[in-house]
């Protein structure tokens, strides 16, 4: 997916570039900075010194060194003093500045910790706010692969004002009963992300309703099943891409809109435009649903066609679900909380 939110050690990413929150010195510090630095190995301060510092909000650039990127993209971010003293805006001139400058030199993916949210004392959910914002804003014009990494769920926050709500609705709806089914279906989601990724999709799954009746109940006809099946099989409905590209036409939305807004990566894009018969995983499905702002019935009537539905035995399905009926259709906004949640995020 064009942006994702992951628990891991920045020093590991396998990235063109990846992103340090340094000093204004340039020359090595604690936190990331310091394992950035370590990892390197000396070269990087070598690089560093020739650089003369970097002012806060700024970004340079040097070789990766010894880690596993081409780049390490070097910025400084504000100290928080109270909010008052232009902290916001200097954490976003961090961003927009890092993200421009690998655009520059053509990078394809780029990581970023949570700058700022360490040592710096940057609350961690405002921290957060300020970097799904530029981070969204620059995807909805720019192709680029861009991962925000958090070392451990300490390091990541959501604001309350989120957080409480969605928990208060997941308790009114979730059902204890079905822990373990939900479970499951964290990991089947999970798996359908990775499926999409590589366009191999498993075969649709049943929806509760869609079980069939017993055998007494099901009425006798008196034609061949052969011909019932074959009229049947004459009035299928439209499907899941037929059903996307209608309602992209009618929301009057180009594509890049609608794949960027559902934080899809063109190239699946296409491959589900160019296929009526194309099985999404149903992460890709409630993306589309909330790029295009469907209401939940409208929602339910994707999922279905592509062999899916909502369930309340899922805190995956009750969180989106939330979302719909309030009206938040930002799919960033989403992500971050399906990701506190510890649930696989829209996209692929």
């Amino acid at each position: 997916m064009p942006f994702q939110i992951i628990r891991s050690d920045i020093t590991t990413m396998k990235t063109d570039a990846i992103v340090n929150a340094a000093n204004e010195t340039l020359l090595g510090g604690g936190g990331v900075d310091g394992a950035i630095h370590r990892a390197a190995g000396p070269e990087l301060l070598a690089a560093c010194r020739t650089l003369g510092g970097c002012r806060p909000g700024e970004a340079k650039l040097t070789s990766g060194f010894r880690l596993p990127c081409r780049y390490i993209i070097h910025t400084v971010g504000p100290i928080w003093q109270d909010g008052a003293h232009g902290e916001a805006e200097t954490l976003a001139a961090c961003y927009r500045n890092s993200l421009e400058l690998a655009r520059a030199h053509r990078c394809r993916s780029i990581a970023f910790p949570l700058i700022s949210s360490g040592a710096y004392g940057y609350p961690k959910d405002l921290a957060l706010q300020t970097a799904v914002h530029e981070i969204s804003r620059f995807l909805l014009t720019n192709e680029m692969q861009v991962t925000l990494v958090v070392f451990d769920s300490a390091s990541f926050q959501l604001s309350r004002h989120l957080l409480d709500p969605v928990r208060s609705f997941i308790d009114e709806n979730y059902v204890r009963a079905h822990t373990d089914v939900s479970r499951r279906e964290v990991r089947f989601l999970r798996n359908e992300c990775f499926a999409d990724m590589a366009a191999m999709q498993a075969p649709p799954g049943i929806a509760p309703e869609a079980v069939r009746p017993s055998s007494a109940a099901r009425p006798q006809s008196a034609e061949k099943p052969g011909a019932d099946l074959k009229e049947k099989l004459s009035q299928l409905d439209e499907g899941f891409s037929v059903m996307l590209l209608r309602k992209i036409d009618e929301r009057g939305m180009t594509d890049a809109e609608c794949y960027k807004r559902a934080n899809i990566d063109r190239k699946l894009f296409s491959k589900i435009r160019s296929s009526k018969t194309y099985r999404p995983s149903k992460p890709t499905v409630l993306a589309f649903a909330i790029a295009l702002e469907l209401s939940l019935e409208e929602t339910q009537d994707m999922l279905r066609k592509a062999g899916f539905a909502l369930s309340h035995s899922s805190k995956f399905d009750i969180i989106v679900e939330y979302f719909i009926v309030h009206g938040n259709y930002n799919i960033f906004e989403l992500n971050e909380t399906l990701f506190a949640f510890d649930q696989c995020l829209l996209g692929a």
